[in-house]
Parts: C-alpha cells; sequence; structure tokens
C-alpha cells in the first residue's frame, strides 16, 4: 500500500492536484489581503479622495490610497461613485480635471500587489532575479506611461475631451455586472475566516491585521510551493505550451492578460500570477510584458461597468478615461518597450545583490513619497 501511495505522490497527477492547491491558496491570500486592508483602510482612502484640491496632488492621493486598500478596480470605481454623486462639485469639467489623475495614480498603486508577491522567492536568487523583473515591469511602465502622459493631461486635458466623446456613444447603454470565478471560489471562504474571527475579536482593527498577517502567510507558502511544483513537473514541455499557445506572439499575450483580467475582475491577480511561473523560468520578461499591458486594460471594464449603471456623463467620462490612458501609454511606450524592460532588469539585477532594496522599494514608491506629496502639498 505504500508503495502505491508513493507511486501516486510522484505521479503528474499529484503534481497538478498540489499545483491547483496552492493555486487556490494564492487567491485565497489576495482575498483576505484585499479584504483585510480594505477593512482599515477604505473609509480612509474615500476620505482621502475627497481631500483632493489640484490635479497634481490627485496623482499622489490615487497612488496612496490604491497601495492602502489593494485594488485599482475599487479605487477608480469609488471615484467613479463619488464623482457621480458630485463629490468633486457640481463643476463637471472641475471633477474630470481633479478625478483624471487620481485614475492615474490608481494605475500605479495597484502594481504593489505582484511586486509583494515576488518576494517569497527572495532567498533563490536566480528565481527571485525573474520573479522581480516580471513584476516591476508592471511598475515601470506605469511609472514611465504617467511621466508622459499626466503633463499633456495638464496641458491639454486631452483624455478627459477623447473621453467625453467616447462616453457620450455608450452613456445610457446600463451597467452588466460580471462574475468573477476567482472571488466566487475564494470570498466565502474569506467571509468565513473574518466571521471566525469576530468570534475572538470584537476590534475590527484587529481582525484586519490578523487577516493581512494570515494573507502574507498563506502568499508566501502557496507561492514557494508553487514554484517547487511548477519545477517538479517537465519545464521544458510547460515551457513549450506557454510558448505555443498562451504567449507566441506578443498580441496573443496582450489578449490573455486583458481577457483574463476581464474574468477575475482585477489586474493584481492577473499580473501576480505569472510572477511565480517568471520565477520557474517558464516565461521571459517579454513574454510578461504585454501580458501586464493587457492586465491594465482589462482593469478599466470594472470601473466603466460601475459608471454605465449611474447614467452620468460625468462619471462614465472619467471611466473611459481610465481605458484611454493605459491605450495610450501602449501606443506611446510599445516602441520603446526596451526601456521598461531594461530598467526592470537592471533594477532585479541590483535587488537581487542587495536582499533589502525589494522592501525600502515598496515602502518609499508606494507610501513615503506619496504620502509626503500629499500631506506637504495639499
Amino acid at each position: 500500500m505504500s508503495e502505491e501511495i508513493k507511486k501516486f505522490t510522484n505521479s503528474p497527477v499529484f503534481a497538478i492536484l498540489k499545483l491547483i492547491f496552492f493555486l487556490y491558496l494564492f487567491f485565497l491570500s489576495l482575498e483576505l489581503m484585499g479584504a483585510g486592508m480594505k477593512m482599515f483602510g477604505k473609509e480612509f482612502s474615500k476620505a482621502l479622495i475627497e481631500t483632493t484640491t489640484n490635479p497634481f496632488i490627485g496623482l499622489f492621493i490615487g497612488i496612496l490610497a490604491t497601495s492602502i486598500i489593494q485594488s485599482s478596480s475599487s479605487t477608480t470605481s469609488m471615484v467613479v461613485a463619488m464623482v457621480a454623486g458630485g463629490a468633486f462639485g457640481a463643476d463637471s469639467a472641475r471633477a474630470i480635471e481633479l478625478a483624471i489623475p487620481i485614475i492615474m495614480g490608481a494605475n500605479i498603486g495597484t502594481s504593489i500587489t505582484n511586486t509583494i508577491a515576488s518576494l517569497p522567492q527572495i532567498k533563490r536568487s536566480n528565481e527571485f532575479k525573474r520573479a522581480f523583473a516580471a513584476a516591476t515591469v508592471h511598475d515601470f511602465f506605469n511609472f514611465l506611461s504617467v511621466m508622459v502622459l499626466f503633463p499633456l493631461q495638464l496641458a491639454t486635458n486631452f483624455l478627459g475631451i477623447a473621453a467625453s466623446e467616447l462616453g457620450s456613444i455608450f452613456q445610457g447603454v446600463g451597467g452588466l455586472k460580471f462574475l468573477s470565478p476567482v472571488k466566487a471560489i475564494t470570498k466565502p471562504v474569506g467571509k468565513l475566516i473574518e466571521k471566525e474571527l469576530g468570534i475572538y475579536f470584537s476590534d475590527t482593527h484587529v481582525i484586519a491585521w490578523i487577516m493581512v498577517v494570515v494573507a502574507l502567510i498563506f502568499l508566501f507558502v502557496a507561492l514557494k510551493f508553487m514554484v517547487d511544483v511548477l519545477k517538479s513537473m517537465v519545464i521544458e514541455k510547460a515551457k513549450a505550451w506557454f510558448d505555443k499557445f498562451l504567449f507566441k506572439n506578443s498580441i496573443r499575450a496582450l489578449a490573455v492578460g486583458t481577457l483574463l483580467t476581464v474574468l477575475v475582475q482585477s489586474s493584481s491577480i492577473t499580473t501576480s500570477l505569472v510572477v511565480p511561473i517568471a520565477g520557474a523560468g517558464l516565461l521571459t520578461l517579454r513574454q510578461i510584458f504585454p501580458y501586464t499591458l493587457g492586465a491594465n486594460i482589462g482593469t478599466t471594464v470594472t470601473a466603466i461597468l460601475a459608471s454605465l449603471v449611474t447614467g452620468n456623463i460625468t462619471a462614465v467620462t472619467v471611466a473611459f478615461s481610465h481605458l484611454l490612458f493605459n491605450i495610450f501609454g501602449i501606443i506611446f511606450w510599445w516602441p520603446f518597450r526596451k526601456v521598461p524592460l531594461t530598467i526592470a532588469e537592471l533594477f532585479a539585477e541590483y535587488s537581487t545583490k542587495n536582499k533589502f532594496i525589494p522592501v525600502i522599494y515598496i515602502i518609499v514608491m508606494f507610501f513615503i513619497i506619496p504620502i509626503s506629496f500629499v500631506f506637504l502639498f495639499s
């Protein structure tokens, strides 16, 4: 009997079952982290957004708010709802002017999750270098897009004008709501864990912190074993499958990133998902880059659907500005894609030599710099 068990545990079927289990644990960790962060951060983020007084500060508020609640979809949907509710004033042009920079900042803030997802591999230099480059290429593309398009937006309001034209076509269409299969299988378990913790702790902040800590433990365990399982499977065959089907060319990789993000309603999930795969050596940075661009496009669907429900043209314009921001960013940077790719590779190389750099990078770029600008200049 023990021989049969040993044979089964060494079989491809068992490897696939392990991969499914740790993939679920990975998804659950993201659900718990998001739920925990929202418990003590959502109201703060909302209050933060309401303090927006000028577009420059709005950009950093978008980064900070999204870094806190770990979801650009939540931030952009919140902004859309606030615009529709008149939180930015009755002047629609001014509301659009204030809201679009927050959306841009949300694009940067959302990349914190996949960067955190690369940290469990930090002790294994080669794997970490691949994983960290795959995570931060998303960051650097978003940084570079903002560097180019934000000054142009301030000078011309080109996103507001273009999004207004696009929004007028779709206004009155009405909203739809997609069911995310990932949330469908993880949210009930997340709610159960939250409920059980509520029996023992009355303070919601304590529950939130416990959920975040548990989420990080699950994340580290899941990613470690996912990489081990992927490596134990025949890597060359798995790599050939990725190359042949999902990531055969840039257009297909971009389409996969877009469609998968639309389905799961979270770019954090789709971009974090490829981090351990990159760490295992199954995907190259150049294959992952267009996939992350697709995730940027896919994540805009949530806010667009939310805006269509409101029927408010200003809210619809703000939602479509997010889509156009990502499309224009891709149009501008695709011919110069070597820039974000090279920066990500060099930064990953440097971070491999000094393991404190990734943690310092997350704290400084996503929290200290935005907080400094928000509270010093607002």
